[in-house]
């Protein structure tokens, strides 16, 4: 069987919480080009009311967003109480270097961690592709 480079069927729409215009910029291209639907969220507040509607299958989430952390934004997705229903995969995007126990604690927290500055969008695309 041949390659492909559309999404797996199941996990289609992604949003990304990145308030880094040119990044969040070339993550949509990126993911779009691929066949993925991307919605974009400047801010975290408006990134967490997005995520809390369950609507997408993938959330990538930068650690430092405006009006909250992006590990906050985390917190509340895990917490049952704040959003009771989430499927999303949780992929942390960031490009802070972390003491190794503060990035475990949130690694524990998400299905995934990638750090921005080592990954291309073409490279993000497969990760993205890869996530079950």
């Amino acid at each position: 069987m041949e390659p492909t480079d559309q999404p797996t069927p199941s996990l289609k729409k992604i949003l990304c919480i990145e308030d880094e215009h040119f990044i969040s910029e070339l993550y949509d291209r990126a993911l779009s080009k691929a066949g993925y639907e991307v919605t974009v969220k400047l801010d975290g507040a408006e990134g967490l009311t997005a995520a809390q509607t369950d609507e997408f299958d993938i959330i990538l989430l930068d650690l430092m967003v405006p009006t909250m952390t992006g590990t906050e934004i985390l917190q509340a997705l895990r917490d049952q109480s704040k959003t009771p229903k989430l499927h999303a995969r949780v992929i942390i995007t960031t490009n802070l270097e972390q003491r190794e126990e503060t990035r475990q604690a949130i690694e524990s927290q998400a299905d995934g961690y990638i750090v921005k500055a080592e990954i291309t969008p073409s490279e993000l695309v497969d990760f993205v592709r890869h996530i079950k």
